[in-house]
């Protein structure tokens, strides 16, 4: 990986258009979609606190801006996280999917939609509508804690070995999500379809109230681990001798990204490469440094996911189309450039 620190965008400049492609992208996800709204109707709400237009106003109010704060934290919180990982493996490639904390949510969240009315229908009586998204978080973070717990021996947490059991543990969660999907009906077939490629479509202010709060502390905590994530790209023993606990920086970067992208998962679904693009794009403007690049990551994860929304949702307008999709298709031929360019480095 990458190690140079040197910033290669004045962060003024840096931020400046990021904060503005925000701005553009949120003002496009407010505007566009089946029902129109002029900018100037939403400026006027804005300004005014109503509207004289009740339809554009429950559309701005109760169906849009939700949904774009839910787009804005859920795409800077996986952005973020994204980029604490690529720090701690020292690896570009990197992913929060690989320590198994979405392939818990799916399979946690597939559960409570195939035995919603029979095994876990318990659960879903107790919980209610907060049945799915509570499994979903619980999953991702179990999964996520019995990786750690493989990989911590005697007091040490092996980088390599959490890598190996995240893999192992998406394996099992897959051939479980796989399992439960064989036995599911049309509905839950149906639903699970379209919760795994991840949506925004349904999002609600009850959803931010659930998943908000776990996604902002990743976003406040992230940058108190920048510094001993810029000495870990110098190699964890160096990272020692500067003074750091190794070990604790491990437990502090997994740990943060499975709160983070766990709450992000059990309200939108699985939206994949956000974490993976959007860091290594900006690392290329912003140098490796974590100082400015999670504050960037997270910027730039907000304008990136709104942005694949408005487009999931006019390309087929007045249908629309998962994000996670959309995401996919802009995040599949990506992966395959890094790779490529790896391979012939």
């Amino acid at each position: 990986m990458h190690t140079d620190s040197v910033t290669r965008l004045s962060p003024p400049v840096g931020y400046g258009g990021l904060a503005i492609a925000l701005v553009v992208a949120s003002i496009l996800s407010l505007s566009s979609g089946a029902y129109p709204v002029a900018v100037g109707q939403i400026i006027d709400m804005a300004l005014r606190g109503f509207s004289d237009d009740t339809t554009a106003r429950f559309v701005v109010l109760d169906v849009r801006v939700p949904r774009l704060l839910l787009g804005a934290l859920t795409g800077a919180v996986l952005a973020v996280s994204g980029a604490l990982l690529q720090g701690l493996f020292r690896n570009p490639l990197a992913d929060p999917g690989l320590i198994g904390v979405s392939s818990g949510a799916a399979l946690a969240a597939v559960a409570v939609i195939v035995l919603g009315g029979s095994g876990l229908a318990g659960w879903s009586q107790f919980a209610g509508q907060w049945a799915l998204p509570l499994a979903a978080f619980a999953g991702g973070t179990m999964t996520t804690l019995i990786a750690w717990k493989i990989a911590h021996q005697q007091g040490q947490t092996s980088v390599a070995l959490l890598l190996l059991a995240g893999i192992a543990i998406n394996a099992i969660a897959g051939a479980g999500t796989g399992l439960l999907t064989y036995y599911a009906d049309d509905s839950a077939l149906r639903s699970l379809t379209f919760w795994s490629m991840g949506s925004l479509a349904h999002a609600r202010w009850a959803d931010l109230w659930v998943a908000g709060p776990w996604m902002v502390a990743t976003l406040l905590i992230a940058p108190l681990l920048a510094r001993p994530l810029d000495a870990f790209l110098m190699g964890e023993p160096v990272a020692g001798h500067l003074g750091y606990s190794t070990n604790w920086v491990k437990r502090g970067a997994v740990l943060l990204a499975a709160l983070g992208v766990g709450a992000a998962v059990a309200v939108t679904g699985l939206i994949g490469f956000v974490g993976l693009v959007v860091p290594h794009l900006l690392r290329q403007l912003f140098g490796a440094g974590h100082r400015l690049l999670l504050p960037a990551c997270a910027l730039g994860g907000s304008a990136l996911l709104v942005l694949a929304d408005c487009l999931a949702r006019v390309v087929v307008a007045p249908a629309e189309l998962p994000i996670g999709l959309v995401m996919a298709l802009l995040g599949g031929p990506f992966f395959l450039f890094l790779l490529m360019r790896h391979r012939f480095a």
